[in-house]
C-alpha cells in the first residue's frame, strides 16, 4: 500500500516502528511524496529517514538531482527485518541501513547510513559498543594522512571538535580496533559509500541513537543484499544492489536471494514463484515484494446446528393428544 503525501521542508526524524507481530517480519509502508521544484532525492532522502541510493533504487529513471515540480517519488520506508537476532545494533551494509532494537521495548528505530567505500570496505562481524563520546576529536590514521598528504590536502595528527571534524558531533565506538558509528560535516553522503570504514550517520540521528545506546550493547554487521521474510503467511523479498566487490561480472547472481528464500521458507510447504524473484532481483529497487500467493483469512469452522430441548418440555413425538 502507498501512501501519497506532500513533500515538507525541514529535517526528518528516525524511523521507529513497532515489531510485527510473531511470524512476521516487514515493518513501515511505502510511501509517495509530490516533488517541488527545489527538491533533489539527497533533501527528500534526509526529510525522510532514508539515504540517498535508497531513493535511487526505488525511483529508476528520476533525475536524483532535478526529479521537477509535481513529481511523484516513491520513499522506500517499508522494511524486511534483517535476518537473526532482534537484539542491539544491527547493520546491513548492501542495504546502508542500521536497525537498532531497544533493549526490553517491542519496537525498532532504523537509520540510513554511510559507509567505507570501495578499498576502504567496513567489515563484517560481531563487536559492542565499548563508548561514547561527545564533541569528538578525530586521530587520522597514518593511511588516511599520507592519502590526504598526496592529494594535496594535508591533515593535522589530530582534528580537534568543530566544523571541520568529519566525526560531527557524536561518537560511538566500538570493539573493531578503529571502527565506529559518528556523525557528519557532510551529510549528503549519508546512504553513499564515501568514508574510510567507518559507519557515518546524519547529524540529528547519532544524536538520537547516542541518547539510547549504552555501553557492551551488541553490534552485528553483516552484508546482505537480498532479504526475505514474511507478512501474515505470505512471503516476501528484498533486493538491493550488491556492493561493488560482490557484483558478478557475468550479471545478477541470483544464488543469494535463493538462500535467503530457502532460510525464510524453512518447513513451510509454500512454493515461491521464481519468476517474480528473479525480477526482484534484477530491479533491485530495495521495496519489498511477494513471491508467494496471498493467504485467505482462515474462514472459522460452522458449528452444527443442535436441537435445544427443555427437560420440562415433551419431544413433539410425544405432545399429548389434543
Amino acid at each position: 500500500m502507498c501512501t501519497l503525501l506532500l513533500a515538507l521542508p525541514g529535517i526528518g526524524h528516525a524511523l521507529s516502528f513497532p515489531l510485527p507481530a510473531p511470524g512476521n517480519d516487514i515493518v513501515g509502508e511505502i510511501r509517495q511524496v509530490q516533488t517541488r521544484y527545489e527538491d533533489t532525492f539527497s533533501d527528500l532522502a534526509r526529510e525522510n529517514g532514508l539515504g540517498y541510493t535508497e531513493m535511487t533504487e526505488s525511483n529508476p529513471g528520476v533525475d536524483p538531482w532535478l526529479p521537477g515540480e509535481g513529481t511523484t517519488v516513491t520513499l522506500p520506508t517499508r522494511f524486511i527485518l534483517p535476518p537473526g537476532p532482534r537484539e542491539g545494533i544491527v547493520i546491513n551494509l548492501a542495504e546502508l541501513r542500521l536497525y537498532y532494537f531497544p533493549k526490553g521495548e517491542n519496537r525498532v528505530v532504523t537509520f540510513p547510513l554511510g559507509i567505507g567505500r570501495e578499498g576502504w570496505s567496513t567489515p563484517i562481524g560481531q563487536a559492542r559498543v565499548t563508548r561514547k563520546k561527545q564533541a569528538p576529536s578525530w586521530y587520522p590514521p597514518e593511511s588516511i594522512r599520507r592519502e590526504h598528504a598526496e592529494q594535496g590536502d594535508p591533515l593535522p595528527k589530530v582534528v580537534k571538535p568543530g566544523p571541520d571534524n568529519p566525526l560531527g558531533n557524536h561518537a560511538i565506538y566500538l570493539s573493531m580496533p578503529g571502527y565506529l558509528l559518528h556523525g557528519t560535516n557532510k551529510p549528503y553522503g549519508v546512504g553513499m559509500r564515501v568514508s574510510h570504514g567507518c559507519i557515518r550517520l546524519y547529524p540529528e540521528d547519532i544524536a538520537t541513537l547516542f541518547k539510547q545506546i549504552a555501553p557492551n550493547t551488541p553490534v552485528r554487521i553483516i552484508n546482505e543484499p537480498y532479504k526475505a521474510g514474511w507478512e501474515n503467511g505470505r512471503l516476501f523479498v528484498e533486493a538491493h544492489q550488491p556492493l561493488s566487490e560482490q557484483r558478478s561480472r557475468e550479471g545478477t547472481n541470483f544464488t543469494p536471494l535463493v538462500k535467503a528464500i530457502i532460510n525464510a521458507l524453512g518447513e513451510s510447504e509454500q512454493k515461491p514463484d521464481w519468476d517474480a524473484m528473479k525480477q526482484a532481483a534484477l530491479n533491485q529497487l530495495g521495496i519489498p515484494v511477494p513471491v508467494t500467493p496471498a493467504v485467505a483469512p482462515a474462514t472459522p469452522p460452522t458449528e452444527p446446528q443442535s436441537l435445544m430441548v427443555s427437560e420440562s418440555a415433551p419431544l413433539a413425538s410425544e405432545s399429548p393428544a389434543q
